[in-house]
């Protein structure tokens, strides 16, 4: 890896929940102009070091480096996190969840914002109550790459997202990736998204079963991401 275009670093990063070990020693590099999948079971430990890496979770060893600095709320201000939860209000509306990141967030693009959802279909006066699973799904990611940070981590996006909706938002992520920036997708729906995946990381019972360039992984194996994932965790 070029250490010019390092950008997050995880060194030796342990999580334990009472008798549980979420995280163990897991080792990470991530390079500026890729996106990488983060791919594994539920369970597997995906969620926990996204939220780490977020901020909203703390180690309990180990280290994380953004741009070569420790995580504090100034490196926190340069991720944007999607999780898997829909954690908007009902009784809002489309776009009063716009203003309330634009109020949130000083690099929140809101010209960006409005400009996505109308190529998504997503209406600013509906209601969030009155909103499917697809829409909100397709909300969710939209808001979270109106960002205008270097790291982008969206947690299963996927989910509960129908067939059309899920294109949807592949091309979103797609079309949001630049040379300066990083976009982490946690999924365990690989043959949906695994053709825009430049990088794989395989977490496997909080530890890392087998990380590389998608590409040379394909072709090394001889199958596809899918196949790999199947080899991985076989009946997980």
């Amino acid at each position: 890896m070029n250490k010019m275009n390092e950008l997050l670093k995880i060194q030796h990063l342990s999580k334990y929940y009472y008798n549980k070990n979420a995280l163990n020693d897991v080792n990470l590099s991530l390079e500026k102009g890729k996106i990488y999948g983060l791919l594994g079971p539920n369970g597997s430990g995906k969620t926990t070091l996204m939220k780490i890496i977020a901020g909203l979770h703390k180690q309990t060893s180990g280290e994380v480096l953004l741009n070569n600095r420790p995580l504090s709320y100034k490196t926190k201000a340069n991720i944007s996190y999607m999780p898997t939860e829909n954690f908007f209000y009902d009784s809002f509306k489309v776009k009063d969840i716009v203003k309330f990141y634009s109020d949130m967030y000083e690099d929140f693009q809101v010209e960006n914002a409005f400009s996505t959802l109308g190529k998504i279909k997503v209406d600013p006066e509906f209601s969030i109550s009155k909103l499917s699973s697809g829409l909100v799904g397709k909300l969710k990611v939209a808001l979270a790459l109106s960002r205008n940070v270097e790291l982008y981590m969206l947690d299963e996006p996927l989910n509960g997202v129908d067939v059309l909706s899920r294109d949807v938002i592949i091309d979103l992520i797609t079309r949001s990736c630049g040379e300066n920036k990083v976009i982490v997708v946690s999924t365990h729906l690989v043959s949906e998204i695994e053709k825009i995946l430049d990088s794989l990381i395989f977490l496997k019972d909080g530890t890392i079963a087998l990380a590389g360039d998608a590409e040379e992984l394909r072709m090394s194996r001889c199958t596809s991401v899918e196949g790999i994932y199947k080899e991985v965790f076989g009946n997980d």
